[in-house]
């Protein structure tokens, strides 16, 4: 063969297979930024299905713990209605944001309400200890006030497991600020030389108090997580998280705030903050940047 065709022939054979390689590295890198993304997705939407599932049974053991009947048809009324949220979210896919954000926003809807009923009934049960005590100092109707406070006490204790579940935190208002060297807000986001990422704990009066530690996970539009805020254990393993803050919580509406030093490139697209405490997922936001 010619000379002068061999080498224009072999330089084109070198860029092609140089080419090939480069794709297929991509190819690869994209599929385990899915995968993460899925698996992610799919532990995500699990949690939520456990809750509807634990719900459901804590309205059916709660009606058979329950006298009046109105309130019984009320937990009537919020069961089937959790079972109806645990119907829709098994046959939605996890990769359905905006489904899920929904079924995420009427979790909490129903967290809020079976909370409301553990404190009505354990108010039930204080004013019951309270007629006890008043019942023990009458001799005719000791036995009768004995018994009533017998199943109170069952009672009870069979609710402690339900105002462990009232307890947990819920995150609103999550905001995040990409901001510039001198702290304002930037038009671009490639700018981006710090994040800030704010947000309140709802007031809970059914939550224990004391220093609580927040996880702020912030998720780019490559399925990347922004780290350099240590690990956290989340559904029995340890995942990264951009930031982290320990907080005094005292059961009324605590606000947030944090902060992350950005030193890597910001690409436009959509970033996803998902906050974490006592190992549960407990507010999730998108936020998009155009430029």
């Amino acid at each position: 063969m010619n000379k002068k065709l061999l080498i224009p022939l072999i330089v084109v054979i070198v860029l092609l297979l140089g080419g090939v390689t480069y794709l297929a590295i991509g190819l690869t890198h994209q599929r385990q930024v899915n995968k993460d993304m899925q698996e992610l997705a799919d532990l995500d939407k699990k949690e939520m299905e456990n809750e509807y599932e634990q719900f459901a049974r804590q309205y059916s053991e709660m009606k058979t713990q329950i006298n009046n009947d109105s309130i019984v048809a009320q937990l009537t009324q919020e069961q089937l209605k959790t079972q109806r949220l645990l119907e829709e979210l098994r046959q939605v896919k996890s990769t359905d944001a905006r489904e899920i954000a929904r079924l995420k926003k009427e979790l909490a809807t129903v967290r809020a309400v079976l909370r409301s009923y553990v404190l009505e009934i354990d108010s039930l049960n204080r004013l019951n200890q309270n007629l006890r005590e008043e019942n023990s100092r009458v001799k005719g109707q000791y036995n009768e006030a004995t018994r009533q406070i017998a199943g109170l006490s069952s009672e009870k204790a069979s609710l402690s497991e339900k105002v462990a579940i009232a307890a947990q935190l819920d995150a609103t208002g999550i905001n995040m600020i990409a901001k510039k060297k001198n702290g304002k807000a930037v038009k671009r986001i490639k700018d981006c030389k710090s994040i800030e990422v704010s947000f309140r704990i709802t007031r809970n009066v059914t939550a224990t108090n004391g220093v609580r530690t927040f996880y702020v996970r912030i998720t780019t539009p490559t399925g990347d997580v922004l780290g350099g805020g240590g690990t956290f254990a989340y559904e029995n393993r340890n995942i990264e998280c951009s930031m982290k803050k320990s907080v005094e919580y005292t059961g009324e509406e605590t606000p947030v705030t944090m902060y992350r030093a950005v030193e890597e490139f910001l690409s436009k697209g959509t970033y996803t903050v998902s906050v974490f405490a006592d190992g549960n997922m407990i507010g999730s936001r998108s936020f998009t940047f155009s430029k």
